[in-house]
């Protein structure tokens, strides 16, 4: 039953994550096709934006050191396809391949800046300014990630001054839009709402903000719900509730793309995503990893039709 809200945007531009940030943690090697495939069947779901691969070393991230072979696989997709990119090197291999849309990934927190880049925050945002300056002279469009926005495993509490200071720089920098994380899920919905509140009297126009939360408590719709209510219409998901981070071991899977499409589908809001589809494709994928998808909407409904 669908019951409109009208405090809430009429439309959400899901930003899908699952085969890169859903597959990064997997420890057996998910092949080339299979990943391609993936990325084909989401876009067939109707999903605009699947974020592809990551054009980090091999050694950090194996699982996505197929990078050069699976992007010319999906290029020809009528989607954006944005890429990862952690230094100017990884922007040359993007380049090369003919990426037009980039992420650069910092962190809130000085602990996970040093675990996921071995460099302290501002080491860190001086490292992303040329790849950003780069990125945009060739006409790329650049997402900054943030990480760590609402919790921290080794520092606890993310002050959201020091969230809204690097947001700022990020922005000041180039970046076109910002993806506020909630890298271990502890964020709740007041304080989501402290940090949009924070960041618009900052400056930070809303219409530059998507957010990515983990389900690690339970929160994620939660916590996306009051973002909507606060003008947010970028969300970040993961088709199946796949994945998790591989720099911190508290991180549990994404806000599953399914239960994100099912509370806006009974709010009236418009994503273009086909739900049966989308539930098919989740299913596929826990065929090739050999495991039930964790979302709750797809056990739901794939449970139903069978």
């Amino acid at each position: 039953m669908v019951v409109p809200d009208a405090a809430l945007p009429a439309r959400v531009r899901i930003h899908e994550v699952g085969p890169r940030d859903g597959l990064q943690n997997e420890k057996a090697t998910v092949p080339t096709e299979v990943k391609a495939e993936f990325i084909r069947r989401l876009a067939d779901a109707g999903l605009t934006t699947v974020e592809a691969t990551s054009f980090v070393h091999p050694k950090w991230v194996p699982q996505l050191a197929d990078a050069e072979e699976l992007y010319p696989r999906v290029a020809g997709l009528p989607v954006a396809l944005p890429v990862l990119v952690p230094n100017e090197r990884g922007l040359d291999r993007a380049l090369a391949l003919g990426a037009d849309r980039v992420a650069v990934f910092a962190s809130a927190s000085e602990s996970f800046a040093r675990a996921n880049l071995n460099r302290t925050m501002d080491e860190a945002l001086a490292m992303f300014e040329p790849v950003v300056t780069r990125a945009k002279a060739a006409g790329v469009h650049v997402r900054g990630y943030l990480s760590m926005c609402f919790g921290d495993p080794w520092e606890g509490e993310v002050p959201v001054p020091q969230v809204v200071h690097v947001c700022r720089a990020l922005l000041d920098m180039g970046c076109d839009e910002l993806s506020l994380g909630d890298t271990i899920g502890v964020g709740t919905p007041g304080h989501v709402s402290a940090l949009l509140t924070a960041l618009t009297e900052a400056g930070v126009p809303v219409s530059a903000l998507g957010v990515h939360f983990h389900d690690t408590y339970g929160q994620a719709l939660a916590n996306t719900l009051t973002a909507l209510r606060h003008g947010v219409t970028t969300v970040d998901s993961s088709a199946g509730g796949l994945g998790g981070c591989p720099y911190a071991k508290s991180a549990t899977g994404n806000l599953a793309t399914e239960d994100l499409v099912w509370m806006l589908r009974g709010l009236g809001i418009d994503t273009g995503v086909d739900l049966g589809r989308l539930i098919a494709t989740s299913v596929w994928m826990a065929g090739q990893l050999g495991r039930p998808s964790p979302s709750r909407t797809v056990r739901a409904l794939s449970h139903q039709e069978s």
